[in-house]
């Protein structure tokens, strides 16, 4: 698989070939429904949760509401302790800063902690092409790295992996990129690990620079946040001269007191534990004590867009827990990649489209890799309503409208393919708004009823529908008539009754 999401084909289509491939389902559903089963436990220990998840969700409303306050505050806060502020509108202003600062340095190797907006920005390929080799340090993010893959998971991203594919992955080519795996390395996961640890103790030890992301930014101190299970993310945050940080401008919290929301909801919520095992802070440059120089580099690439809306901003709370995919049915039987972004699941659905827009087949089809069941909204620690913000965006690919695009109020077209749905929409919509047309037609849907086909004979989406279920019959009457008949004026009469009898008879 090439390194780089682009030129993915739409969720419908990557998603076809992935259900197919039975060993990717049967990876998908074991570590998912080991994840949530375990989630649901440790969520359940707490007696205030709900309270939690609604503080968590005004905390993150009220930063996006004066999210330019406080990330001047986060600027000053940080050069005054001995860092570095820069600002990247997009992808490329962001790669083609941090190349820079690698290649001020001399180096031509980094270090990097798992970081979702490096993956978002292709941080790698763009340091690749610079000639300076990045070394992925999060187990699971070698795995993928060393096996030309993608992440399909944000928390768990070689979810699709087996253990006897790591094996042979580790066998094959980690000496490619350093110390290589034990000749004789089994599948067991404590030899993984210790052949995992013994290769990156080398790359740790000897690399000058490192890059990061950060799970949250305090605005008050300036201060960045890690958390992680590892302790590799420590590792690269503590021994490098130069530090790089590229985090999105959404992660700011105004004040430290925050945190300790967040730090209660996210373990829960993603790795099913009461607290993360190694949580780093730093606050700029201090002698003699980590990296000497410190840079941040705040990322908007579309959040700024995004914030514009004011029912799709609430996707910039979420705190990348990754809890809506291990419930997700659709994420659970197609897989990260199907998504075609850093992205994957439920929350890639609704913040991939406006980070990046709707304007290709692929971003226009991900608010539709959903079956609205909800199940996302009800773990979510920020309570994001992704299936309110799903139905928000399919309204935006089907009819178009005003957004923003990099800072500007632009009208986008349509997306193609959606002519018949925005005629069946216009049509529903007249009718409802015509009481009489609506009875008629639920009446003549009725008299019809034994006409009804099991299958619709159209091409298209409707006939791949149709081809798993059975179309539903229309019910013998409709509520009108029902509600008229039994409630309605004269509905104890003898002749009503009859009447309802035979239609009820009918029915059977």
């Amino acid at each position: 698989m090439s390194g780089t999401y682009l030129g993915m084909p739409s969720f419908p289509t990557a998603a076809a070939a992935s259900t197919r491939d039975m060993r990717l389902r049967g990876n998908l559903r074991h570590a998912t429904h080991t994840i949530r089963a375990k989630r649901e436990q440790a969520v359940a220990e707490l007696g205030d949760w709900q309270e939690l998840r609604a503080a968590g969700a005004a905390l993150k409303e009220r930063t996006l509401r004066h999210l330019d306050h406080y990330l001047e505050q986060l600027e000053a806060a940080v050069t005054a302790a001995g860092g570095h502020v820069h600002w990247a509108q997009d992808a490329a202003e962001a790669n083609r800063i941090v190349t820079d600062l690698v290649l001020r340095t001399g180096e031509s190797e980094v270090v990097k902690v798992k970081s979702m907006a490096t993956q978002e920005i292709g941080l790698n390929d763009a340091l690749a092409r610079a000639g300076i080799s990045a070394h992925e340090t999060d187990l699971a993010e070698l795995i993928v790295q060393l096996g030309d893959d993608l992440p399909s998971h944000i928390l768990v991203p070689a979810i699709h992996r087996n253990r006897d594919e790591i094996r042979d992955i580790f066998r094959s080519r980690m000496g490619s990129r350093g110390r290589p795996a034990p000749k004789n390395l089994s599948d067991d996961p404590r030899e993984l690990a210790e052949a995992a640890r013994l290769h990156l103790r080398e790359k740790f030890l000897n690399a000058k620079v490192g890059v990061s992301g950060a799970n949250f930014m305090v605005a008050e101190t300036g201060t960045l946040v890690v958390v992680e299970s590892e302790g590799n993310g420590r590792m690269c945050l503590t021994l490098p001269e130069t530090l790089i940080s590229v985090v999105g401008i959404e992660k700011v919290v105004p004040t430290w007191q925050d945190l300790e929301v967040f730090l209660q909801t996210l373990p829960r919520s993603s790795t099913a534990e009461r607290m993360n095992p190694y949580t780093s802070t730093w606050t700029g440059t201090t002698d003699e004590d980590g990296p000497s120089d410190f840079h941040l580099v705040l990322l908007d690439n579309g959040r700024t867009d995004a914030l514009a809306d004011t029912v799709g901003r609430q996707a910039l709370r979420c705190i990348r827990c990754s809890a809506c995919l291990n419930v997700c049915p659709v994420y659970e039987r197609a897989g990260g990649h199907a998504y075609g972004s850093a992205y994957p699941g439920p929350i890639g659905a609704i913040l991939t489209p406006q980070l990046r827009g709707v304007g290709s087949e692929l971003d226009a089809s991900l608010p539709y890799a959903s079956s609205l069941c909800g199940a996302c909204y009800e773990v979510c620690p920020v309570a994001i309503d992704i299936p309110e913000v799903l139905v928000h965006l399919r309204e935006r690919v089907v009819e178009g409208g005003t957004v923003s695009v990099r800072g500007r109020r632009t009208t986008i077209k349509p997306a193609k393919g959606h002519a018949a749905e925005r005629a069946a929409m216009r049509a529903a919509r007249w009718t409802f708004e015509h009481p009489r047309a609506l009875r008629a037609g639920m009446r003549m849907a009725s008299h019809a009823r034994r006409l009804t086909p099991r299958r619709l004979p159209l091409p298209g989406a409707g006939r791949a529908w149709s081809d798993s279920r059975d179309l539903p019959r229309p019910a013998p009457e409709s509520f009108r008539d029902w509600w008229r008949r039994t409630r309605g004026p004269g509905a104890g009469s003898a002749e009503v009754r009859e009447r309802g009898e035979r239609r009820d008879g009918g029915a059977r």
